[in-house]
């Protein structure tokens, strides 16, 4: 990526909930964090969900154009560099029939760059999808929620460590949340989501 276009991209740098990374005014705790506590502790998210990220990333996911991850990864490895180091980097699983379906996960495929990037150690193995559920794309919140629950199980140990969930696009957090919880019922300290891009509300 060219630094014009580096530079041009919607960098999410706004004030934000520290939580679950949306906007709020004196980057305080959002309000809906507040009401619903997530089960994840912090969110650092490097991009904003809109041009071009909303065509580069379902060209990676659906049309399998894998040379798009270097540029995600590495925009994601910027945005957390800063941030305190993990134990341990797990991507979102995909059910097997999905991977087999598409050939490759793409959380999995820029949770490698950040990695690699960052010096930090990735595990796709601890943690696994056992239910195929139907995409979230479409579905309100609260769908969303009854779509992806019971859907993950931690095979590995976690317990008293730090880990950063690697995902593509955190738009409600709910698939992200389910998946902290599984992780903490198996003993992990902390759980934070890093995300290459943020959905966010209209005029953020």
């Amino acid at each position: 990526m060219c630094p014009a276009c580096h530079a041009d991209l919607p960098w999410h740098r706004q004030p934000r909930c520290p939580q679950c990374a949306l906007p709020t005014p004196g980057g305080e705790i959002c309000g809906a964090c507040l009401k619903h506590q997530p089960d994840f502790d912090h969110t650092h998210a490097a991009l904003a969900y809109s041009f071009p990220l909303d065509r580069l990333i379902p060209r990676l996911k659906y049309h399998a154009q894998l040379s798009i991850v270097p540029a995600l990864g590495c925009c994601l490895s910027e945005a957390v560099a800063t941030q305190l180091r993990p134990d341990l980097l797990i991507p979102m699983p995909l059910h097997p029939s999905r991977i087999r379906e598409r050939g490759f996960n793409h959380a999995t495929e820029i949770a490698r760059v950040v990695a690699r990037q960052l010096d930090l150690p990735l595990d796709t193995a601890r943690c696994h999808r056992i239910r195929d559920t139907p995409p979230q794309m479409g579905l309100k919140h609260d769908a969303r929620r009854r779509n992806v629950r019971g859907a993950f199980a931690c095979s590995g140990e976690v317990a008293g460590m730090h880990i950063a969930l690697i995902d593509d696009v955190m738009t409600t957090g709910t698939s992200l949340d389910e998946l902290a919880a599984t992780l903490k019922r198996a003993g992990a300290r902390e759980v934070t989501c890093w995300a290459v891009a943020r959905a966010l509300p209209p005029g953020s």
